[in-house]
């Protein structure tokens, strides 16, 4: 997850983002994170996986069949972007209404409690 995702970098056609911005993959978003956990949900199986500032630290762990499919990406940015910059559950409302399949939950835990993982 901390090197590039090759499909995105370094290729000026590649698909754009709704909001114009050019695509990276999710590798940018692991390793700008304390930590990442990417939950993968297919008919033959689901698993998940813990990353740290884009390095893994848990191997593929198997995930209970719950009748869906999907993927669910939950995160905590680096203290230094958190400090620097602010988004509101607004915000992540209008820049997801791009991707109307996408669902987008919101879970502030400033507060340091129930931090998944730690």
């Amino acid at each position: 997850m901390a090197t590039k995702d090759l499909r995105f970098f370094e290729h000026p056609e590649a698909e754009r983002l709704p909001d114009g911005h050019p695509r990276r993959g999710m590798s940018v978003v692991a390793a700008l994170s304390e930590w990442l956990i990417h939950t993968n949900r297919r008919i033959n199986g689901a698993w998940s996986q813990r990353y740290e500032y884009g390095v893994p630290v848990t191997g593929l762990v198997p995930v209970a069949a719950d009748g869906t499919t999907g993927t669910c990406v939950r995160f905590l940015p680096d203290e230094a972007l958190r400090s620097r910059w602010s988004s509101t559950a607004s915000d992540l409302a209008r820049w997801s209404e791009h991707w109307p399949d996408l669902t987008v939950r919101v879970d502030d835990q400033r507060d340091g409690r129930d931090r998944p993982g730690s």
